[in-house]
């Protein structure tokens, strides 16, 4: 039972070993951590304390998580990007070129969190053959997500995203340069997010958030604009975390004649049998081979 004296907070900034965190009594105030060994996210609940003759306040204990969104570090260790999510949103765009596999992890990730997910594919405004991109977009709400097509740029869609966000505490994730900040700009006035452009060289978005930030919104809630990716592997360390991850599969593995099947080259696999059918994505199916071998060099590395 938590001490009725305690302070707490919730994290809605991370600056290296400074960061932004709003009191239970509403007050929005900078904080440093007692010692090294703590390492709150956005999200996260502390215990904080005043510092006499200071504006800084101490960070002193974090809260258990009811989850977190992490992913594995250059040495295989798990780093943990937010915690205590209710919503976790994956933003892909017209441009940069969609990288569909990096949305499929994040919706691993989300699925074994366990948190809600919804895709996001923002910059519909630029017109552009989307046939490619809206095969995908059906093929995740075949598998039950919430699709909202939307542009920053005219407002088109965002009334939809918005009551998605209600109440809830969010994250929007993606590739650098799908538009992330000018989303949450529009959604959020006084938010004030730096945007980015897509480099004319590569296509590819440049990174500009570099920290995560919460922020409160109009309606009750809150989202947190985290840094973009070019790439995004789940903190998931088993097959049976990426059978979990693909809806689909773990839908119908559930009729494979194994109970372990890992659907790969197992005999009568009910999984491969339904993408031979047309009833599950080939495309989404090698997303998910993929994610297995990538577990597999994880976990070798980290031996």
């Amino acid at each position: 039972m938590i001490n009725q004296s305690i302070i707490l907070a919730t994290v809605t900034g991370t600056f290296g070993q400074r960061m932004q965190i709003r009191t239970d009594t509403g007050a929005d105030v900078s904080a440093r951590l007692k010692g090294k060994r703590l390492r709150p996210v956005c999200g996260d609940r502390v215990s904080v304390e005043p510092l006499e003759n200071e504006s800084e306040w101490l960070i002193t204990g974090i809260l258990d998580r009811h989850n977190e969104l992490s992913r594995p570090d250059s040495r295989g260790r798990t780093e943990v990007l937010a915690a205590n999510l209710e919503l976790v949103l994956v933003m892909g765009a017209v441009m940069p070129e969609p990288d569909w596999f990096v949305i499929d992890r994040y919706l691993a990730a989300a699925e074994n969190m366990p948190a809600e997910a919804a895709v996001v594919f923002n910059k519909i405004d630029i017109e552009r053959n989307g046939h490619e991109a809206e095969e995908a977009l059906a093929e995740y709400r075949r598998c039950g997500y919430v699709v909202v097509r939307c542009s920053a740029l005219d407002g088109e869609g965002l009334e939809e995203l918005e009551s998605l966000i209600d109440d809830r505490v969010s994250i929007i994730v993606g590739q650098s340069g799908v538009g992330k900040s000018s989303v949450i700009n529009r959604i959020v006035s006084h938010a004030e997010l730096r945007t980015s452009e897509i480099s004319a060289s590569t296509g590819e978005g440049r990174h500009t958030t570099v920290n995560s930030v919460m922020l409160s919104l109009p309606s009750g809630g809150s989202v947190i604009d985290s840094p973009g990716v070019r790439d995004y592997a789940p903190a998931i360390d088993n097959v049976e975390g990426a059978i979990r991850g693909y809806r689909e599969i773990n839908e119908f593995g559930q009729n494979c004649r194994f109970a372990n099947c890992r659907h790969l080259r197992e005999p009568d696999c009910a999984v491969k049998s339904a993408v031979d059918a047309g009833d599950i994505s080939s495309r989404r199916y090698e997303s998910y081979r993929r994610l297995v071998n990538l577990i597999r060099q994880l976990t070798e590395r980290s031996y």
